[in-house]
């Protein structure tokens, strides 16, 4: 489509050039490798020819053997991080022209994370397959994914949105910096039990070896150890003396690092996560943003003078490395038996602590908001025919042109004009089966959800007044409760009537209304409530199959108005034009479906 012409350009070039850039990787990985095996048997061939010359021509001819060929493994290792970059790349823009496609069913739904008890979100489907969290997230960190379900959940202010808007912008015409930051935290899922973690570290306090005396011991014993281990060389200690003192060398060195396993045990294993860490906040550090949402983030992160927080982060990532050098017993014996290896480490992390923990807190939140941004700047960037909406003061307005469902494949889509001002509004929107009236409240509804997140919204203009957004479309019965689907309704519209009494500022979506009782109480008990909705001041937008409440417009000509959505029949088929239109529908469907089905009317009995 040519809306989306940018978008799909964009990522069929990327995936054509990482192509390409992955077959010139793959050929030096091949060509590194055949490197290796020349220079082993190079080697080899360079022993036999100097062995006759004496040993230190052979020493060299080793030495120089095994520098290159640490050197092409070191090549090998760069060139692999690489490889694996570029098809993290390579995945990401695939995965986007999927997205573009509306083909996003095998991605994480957030289910999970649905509210039980929500006023709009089962209704307006922003969890669950299909859901409006599946098109949207591009969080991989549980902190990000968790913090844009809140954003869909709860909305922003005026000014956090207007904030969010430009930020989302900002990032949208930077989309190779998001696709590598995106990149580096598919390498490694950051958790809340990682957090939890590091927190539980920088909360605990260490009263093992904060002493300055244990400072000048790291300087003191190795030099004893090691001038013990040079006597015994030379002869001076006899070896029964040397394997006594290499006894209490080890009992000393094992005694200080008992002590260390609790903190050992709190970081263990989240040098990965460090890792990512690192890599994210270099990136992000190393663009030029515009906005005040990025600087922001920049000073909460760097609260240390002269330090960034991605320096910082080196620091501790290089301390853990060396802490996981104990993993390796040979080296655990020989470091901390001489060297106290494990105490250089926890003095190192003490340090690091002491100086960092004022800010570390900050980092995993950066990460969060860093990936929501960077998920509704993707959705902005595929959607570049969408518009970011205005925020009105003013309670209640709702002005839309061209307004579309975000969820619905957009060659398909039919957008509609809409527009509703002022308190004590009511607007009833009548219409045949299968016309357009619940997907039109809920592309009003998802929308709404959209813009209070900052994001872009499907439409060519839209502006919103900031309201709670409360619905009752979607009723089912709850066994585990025993609650039927009529008391479920009831529970729902309650809460509803309670939040209009205390006056709060909602804006409410209703579709057939107490659908679980006969016609008779139905029809009285709808016309009741949109009285009192009226009376209360409340805006409301209702889909209704009782083309009699419509006539409530004579009564509240200033407060209610008529919609509908009609079809057209032609024998026994239906078109739908999915258009929304003023007055009241004439047109009904239901009697062409049932003759479909085989149900025999009685106009054609009668015949």
């Amino acid at each position: 489509m040519k809306e989306n012409l940018t978008a799909t350009a964009f990522y069929l070039q990327q995936i054509n050039l990482l192509q390409q850039q992955l077959k010139a990787l793959y050929k030096k990985r091949s060509v590194i490798a055949w490197l290796r095996f020349a220079v082993f048997l190079l080697t080899c061939f360079t022993v036999y020819l100097f062995w006759s010359a004496g040993m230190m021509a052979v020493v060299f001819s080793i030495i120089c053997g095994i520098t290159i060929f640490l050197i092409l493994v070191s090549r090998d290792a760069d060139n692999k991080t690489k490889i694996e970059n570029t098809e993290i790349l390579l995945s990401i823009n695939k995965d986007e022209e999927k997205y573009l496609q509306q083909d996003f069913a095998d991605k994480y739904d957030g289910k999970d994370l649905e509210p039980s008890h929500h006023a709009y979100a089962k209704d307006l489907d922003v969890f669950g397959p299909s859901s409006l969290f599946q098109y949207i997230n591009r969080c991989h960190a549980e902190q990000g994914i968790d913090l844009l379900a809140k954003r869909l959940l709860n909305p922003f202010n005026k000014e956090q949105i207007i904030q969010q808007q430009k930020a989302i912008t900002e990032i949208s015409g930077k989309m190779n910096w998001w696709q590598q930051f995106q990149a580096y935290g598919l390498k490694e899922k950051i958790t809340f039990e990682a957090e939890n973690r590091i927190n539980e570290w920088l909360s605990s306090e260490d009263k093992h070896y904060t002493n300055p005396v244990w400072k000048i011991l790291l300087y003191i014993y190795p030099v004893i150890t090691l001038s013990s281990f040079y006597l015994f060389l030379d002869d001076i200690i006899p070896t029964a003396i040397f394997s006594f003192l290499i006894l209490v060398f080890f009992l000393i060195a094992f005694g200080i690092s008992s002590r260390i396993q609790k903190s050992y045990t709190l970081l263990s294993k989240l040098g990965p996560v460090v890792s990512i860490l690192f890599r994210q906040f270099n990136h992000f550090e190393s663009e030029n943003f515009s906005e005040e949402f990025f600087a922001e983030i920049k000073t909460s992160l760097n609260n240390t003078p002269g330090k960034t927080a991605s320096s910082s982060i080196r620091n501790l990532q290089l301390i853990l490395n060396r802490f996981d050098v104990r993993l390796n017993i040979f080296a655990f014996f020989i470091l901390n038996t001489f060297l106290l290896w494990d105490l250089w480490q926890i003095v190192a992390l003490n340090q690091w602590r002491e100086t960092n923990k004022s800010f570390t807190k900050n980092w995993f939140k950066a990460i969060a908001q860093l990936e929501v941004a960077g998920s509704l700047s993707v959705l902005f960037f595929n959607n570049n025919h969408w518009c970011f909406p205005q925020i009105a003061d003013e309670h209640f307005t709702l002005s839309c042109t061209g307004i579309g469902h975000p969820l619905i494949n957009h060659q398909t889509s039919v957008t509609n004009n809409f527009n509703l001002k002022g308190v004590s509004k009511v607007d009833l929107i009548t219409g045949s089966n299968m016309a357009g009236k619940s997907t039109f409240l809920r592309s009003l509804g998802v929308n709404m959800i959209l813009a209070y997140t900052g994001s872009a919204v499907y439409a060519k203009a839209f502006t919103v007044s900031i309201a709670e957004i409360m619905s009752s479309m979607r009723i089912e019965d709850n066994l585990a409760e025993n609650t039927s689907t009529f008391y479920a309704e009831l529970k729902k519209l309650k809460s509803i009537i309670e939040a209009v009494n205390q006056d709060k500022k909602i804006f409410i979506l209703l579709d057939e209304i107490l659908r679980g009782t006969n016609s008779l109480d139905r029809h009285t008990g709808s016309r009741a409530l949109i009285q009192q909705l009226i009376k209360k001041n409340a805006v409301a937008i209702i889909a209704t199959h009782d083309i009699e409440l419509s006539k409530l417009e004579h009564d509240f000509p200033s407060s209610i108005s008529n919609y509908h959505f009609d079809v057209q029949v032609n024998g026994s088929e239906l078109y739908f034009d999915y258009t929304l239109k003023h007055g009241i529908c004439k047109s009904m469907n239901a009697s062409v479906l049932m003759k479909k089905i085989g149900i025999e009317m009685p106009s054609d009995t009668e015949n």
